[in-house]
């Protein structure tokens, strides 16, 4: 392992830290830091330049962006989804290779089912579940701690279903609302439940980033500060679940076909083994090559 900066509890836990590792740690590295504590911080996950364009796509649209009012959306917060429709540079933090290669590793575990008197191992696709920017102002109350993946109401112990990443595009503090983790309630059963004084905020400079497994207990602080705090999160999920935001209505066809071809598939354009997803019985990936095949009569009603 490279040296790291941990982030310390008052609070006696099982684990009381999180791994900051630098952008030049290996995946391996990555990946021993989530097994330990469900999370890790990547510093500098994006370049400066990237930041600055993301800013720039997306910037006007989220200063336009009401505030939540305190039901799907918390008081004082700002969501802005969609952002693969809005800023081709999501390319590059859905191909960071940290993101990526947690997500194939956590998520794409072999499946093995009998075919007949065969046995056949199945590995599953992954797939973006959401896009958003997450802004809360100041003086928002601090958000209650949850799993992410309760969207696939998933149960514990058990296989993960998602590794989420929240890109800082402003700096992250515990005065202004970092998100706060808790180490090691990945491992948790649905028993226990999470406590405020067990979860440790994720300060990161921007640029860098907090990458988590759905598993993990986490949320929002609250900002203190006189100015907002504004985060870029994207999740890969199962391939045979459903996402959360629904790429295929959120970003228009002829948007996704000029998207290179690994991203489409990360898209949710990809069959998951061995029969999720299928269009026309066939991979969908061949819609966005040849386009839709004959239309499908629609019934008659009587």
């Amino acid at each position: 392992m490279t040296d790291s900066t941990p982030t310390t509890l008052t609070t006696p836990t099982t684990l009381t830290t999180l791994t900051t590792l630098p952008a030049s740690a290996s995946i391996d590295e990555a990946i021993d830091a989530v097994e330990a504590a469900g999370a890790v911080i990547i510093e500098d996950f994006i370049d400066p330049g990237t930041l600055d364009g993301l800013w720039e796509d997306l910037g006007p649209a989220l200063a336009r962006q009401e505030d939540g009012d305190g039901r799907l959306v918390g008081e004082k917060t700002r969501i802005l989804p969609g952002l693969v429709r809005r800023s081709a540079r999501s390319v590059t933090v859905m191909r960071q290779p940290h993101f990526l290669g947690l997500a194939r590793h956590f998520l794409q575990r072999p499946v093995r089912a009998w075919l007949g008197e065969q046995r056949i191992e199945f590995v599953p696709t992954i797939q973006l579940g959401i896009s958003r920017a997450i802004q809360i102002q100041p003086g928002v109350a601090p958000q209650g701690l949850h799993r992410d993946d309760t969207a696939h109401l998933r149960t514990h112990p058990g296989p993960e279903s998602r590794v989420q990443v929240m890109v800082a595009a402003s700096e992250f503090t515990a005065r202004n609302g970092a998100t706060r983790v808790i180490p090691g309630s990945h491992r948790w059963d649905d028993e226990r439940g999470p406590r405020e004084d067990e979860a440790v905020p994720a300060e990161m400079r921007a640029g860098s980033a907090l990458l988590w497994l759905g598993s993990t207990y986490h949320g929002a602080g609250a900002n203190a500060s006189d100015a907002p705090r504004t985060g870029l999160s994207y999740a890969y999920d199962l391939g045979n679940l459903r996402q959360e935001e629904n790429q295929y209505l959120s970003i228009p066809l002829d948007v996704v076909r000029g998207y290179p071809e690994d991203i489409q598939r990360l898209l949710g354009y990809e069959a998951c083994p061995p029969m999720c997803g299928l269009y026309e019985l066939a991979d969908p990936m061949l819609l966005l090559r040849d386009g839709p095949g004959d239309p499908v009569a629609a019934p008659r009603t009587q």
